[in-house]
């Protein structure tokens, strides 16, 4: 049986993630769905962000949809991120985030790169500590061989199969020869595998110029986990913005699909939040975990038709905007 395990996550989760759910059973109804706790307001029921249940159930599943969560700016006693601790745990060690064109008018036409984030270690580890009475902060950076090299294999064994022509490795190894001078000189090891595609790098401050002033130089994008961050968020600006946005992170027979925009308090409750990012959430989980690459094109698709007739949600144009719902519903009734 296949399962999806569901953290709807807080703020507008609760409308989107749904909405993600009732096109995903339009063309794959054969996925069962088993709800899973997680996130801040759980964090305050439970006293944990991500139950030992919810942390099993993920496991046994293999395949995650999550909703975007509150995380505090503030250090807060027992909380951590349970996305990233979720990532780690399933050792989700590479996340995908594809910007392409989708037609809204805050995108921009021939756009369509990929960017491969490494998932489970450099700053992100969340190894902090504080001197001098709290006047001094510290967070230790880490980066391996091992690590650097299986998300790099993974870039370039996307590149090939998906036929794209360039992979672009960005660090930081002027300044920062022992961290990001080894995930560069691990990637450029592992390029040598792979002679048909063309293998450039950037530092990254380089790398956000281009991203700003020319995003159709890229095609896969390599990176350590904070750059990949950054500069995703970046490149989602040219798909239409952070509510357009899908991503994904996959290890050995794992996957963690998620929107990448945050709950959205401004909205939550109202019913007129975009729910495309968690759709196409969807199907990159169709298209990269379960194999199933026509119904992936289905509801990529789908989306597309929906948006190029005009139809949005109230938070992207308030003319004749749809409602959360009635946006999904016209999704699926593209795919009838």
């Amino acid at each position: 049986m296949t399962e999806l395990c569901v953290f709807e996550g807080d703020g507008v989760g609760h409308e989107v993630i749904p909405a993600a759910l009732q096109v995903l059973r339009h063309v794959a109804p054969d996925i069962r769905i088993r709800p899973a706790a997680g996130g801040w307001s759980c964090f305050r029921e439970q006293g944990t962000p991500l139950p030992e249940e919810s942390l099993a159930l993920a496991r046994r599943c293999r395949a995650v949809l999550f909703g975007a969560v509150n995380s505090p700016s503030w250090p807060v006693e027992n909380y951590f991120s349970p996305v990233v601790r979720l990532r780690r745990e399933l050792q989700a060690f590479a996340n995908l985030r594809p910007t392409r064109y989708l037609p809204v008018p805050t995108a921009r036409a021939g756009v369509d790169l990929v960017i491969v984030r490494e998932n489970t270690e450099d700053l992100y580890v969340g190894n902090e500590t504080t001197k001098d009475g709290g006047q001094t902060g510290v967070a230790q950076k880490v980066i391996t061989r091992g690590a650097s090299e299986r998300v790099a294999r993974l870039a370039f064994e996307l590149a090939s199969r998906t036929g794209r022509k360039k992979v672009t490795i960005v660090h930081k190894s002027n300044v920062l020869p022992r961290s990001d001078g080894l995930f560069r000189q691990a990637a450029l090891e592992i390029s040598e595998y792979f002679t048909s595609i063309e293998t450039d790098e950037l530092l990254v401050d380089t790398a956000a110029y281009w991203m700003v002033k020319e995003p159709m130089r890229f095609d896969v994008v390599l990176t350590p986990n904070l750059y990949g961050d950054i500069l995703s968020d970046m490149a989602a600006a040219w798909g239409g913005g952070l509510g357009m946005a899908p991503s994904i992170s996959v290890g050995e027979d794992v996957a963690i699909a998620e929107p990448v925009h945050g709950t959205a308090p401004d909205i939550a409750g109202r019913g007129i939040a975009n729910p495309t990012a968690s759709i196409l959430s969807v199907a990159l989980l169709l298209r990269h975990h379960w194999q199933r690459a026509e119904d992936a094109r289905r509801i990529e698709q789908a989306v597309h038709e929906t948006l190029r007739h005009g139809e949005h949600t109230g938070d992207i144009h308030s003319d004749n905007a749809l409602s959360t719902q009635e946006f999904t519903d016209q999704v699926c009734a593209h795919m009838d």
